[in-house]
């Protein structure tokens, strides 16, 4: 299968983010598929002419597009026109380019949050009038209609995160080449529920801190961080803590708060990030599935009986108090 990868308003960070793809690596991956790249803008040797012979050749149906990646917010401005970010040397906007391509692709597939939903590229006012693929933040509809659907039914497939794991990215196109990929393997934005399924919670190396409310108070305390530190892993989606990045990290393994990147919006939480917002003390943000007076009363008990360990290590930056070894029962 042809994938045909294009890199609008972004960091191009998950392009970064994929080539850290490991055991097998990206292109292993790929090959062992049977997918390839017809062309991408930073892994691709063809430039300039090369290039718009390429997309001539697609767009005259000469060379099959089987998927269609695209990384980064689509730019609209300036009044509709896209004009904001084209494509060198083609006299051709980004805008118009995703339009004309889509309708020849067999999948589209927004790879990061900001082709998903926006993202970061239209936070602080959106200048450039930016937006993902099918969405405008949480609201269905953006540069292509609610309603569509590519030749097998899907509509836009949105491999959100910010930047995306690898791990989604190849296992999306995986799916894609074996037709193992169907509407019902989609969240309602769009996700994979491979790991949209998941919570950035599951797995998470702080969980022992979290089941008692032993809070991190400032950065580098190795407590649990969504009582002060506005980590919201226990409502983000992911698998974050489950199939871990480059081999063995995630954000609050590394002791850095969950800001929800696979979720439309996540750009502006009208709070600082590193921030959990309280009324009258109580967290804002509580488990997606949990009614407040369970979390209030259960948070109350824990915090009662929290280990003295446990209580003294959440506010140190590394393991001060160790697990008490019993002796063995004879």
């Amino acid at each position: 299968m042809n994938i045909l990868w294009l890199q609008a308003s972004g960091c191009g960070g998950c392009t970064m983010s994929l080539l850290c793809a490991e055991a097998p690596g990206l292109f292993d991956t790929l090959d062992g598929a049977g997918l390839r790249f017809l062309w991408h803008p930073a892994l691709s040797v063809e430039t300039g002419e090369e290039v718009r012979e390429i997309l001539r050749r697609i767009e005259g149906r000469e060379v099959p597009l089987d998927i269609l990646c695209v990384e980064g917010a689509i730019a609209r401005g300036p009044r509709g026109t896209g004009r904001y970010q084209m494509l060198a040397g083609l006299g051709l906007s980004m805008l118009e380019a995703v339009r004309r391509l889509v309708p020849l692709a067999g999948h589209v597939v927004a790879v990061g949050t900001c082709a998903a939903y926006g993202g970061m590229t239209s936070a602080g006012g959106n200048p450039s009038d930016a937006v993902g693929l099918q969405y405008e933040g949480a609201h269905a509809g953006g540069v292509l209609p609610p309603e569509f659907r590519d030749r097998t039914g899907l509509p836009v497939i949105n491999v959100a995160g910010c930047p995306t794991h690898p791990g989604w990215v190849t296992e999306t196109l995986m799916l894609l080449a074996a037709g193992a990929l169907g509407a019902a393997d989609l969240d309602r934005f769009g996700r994979p529920r491979f790991y949209a399924d998941h919570l950035v919670h599951h797995g998470c190396p702080k969980n022992e801190y979290y089941e008692y409310k032993a809070s991190a108070r400032v950065p580098g305390e190795i407590g649990c961080m969504m009582e002060h530190m506005g980590c919201i892993g226990t409502q983000a989606v992911g698998d974050c803590n489950i199939r871990p990045w480059n081999g063995g990290g995630s954000c609050t393994a590394g002791g850095y708060a969950c800001i929800a990147c696979t979720a439309p919006e996540f750009e502006e939480p009208r709070h600082p990030y590193a921030e959990t917002p309280k009324i009258g003390g109580i967290p804002v943000g509580l488990p997606a599935d949990m009614p407040k007076a369970w979390f209030m009363a259960l948070a109350s008990l824990s915090k009662a009986a929290t280990p003295e360990r446990i209580r003294t290590n959440a506010t140190a930056d590394r393991i001060a108090v160790p697990p008490t070894l019993r002796a063995p029962k004879r």
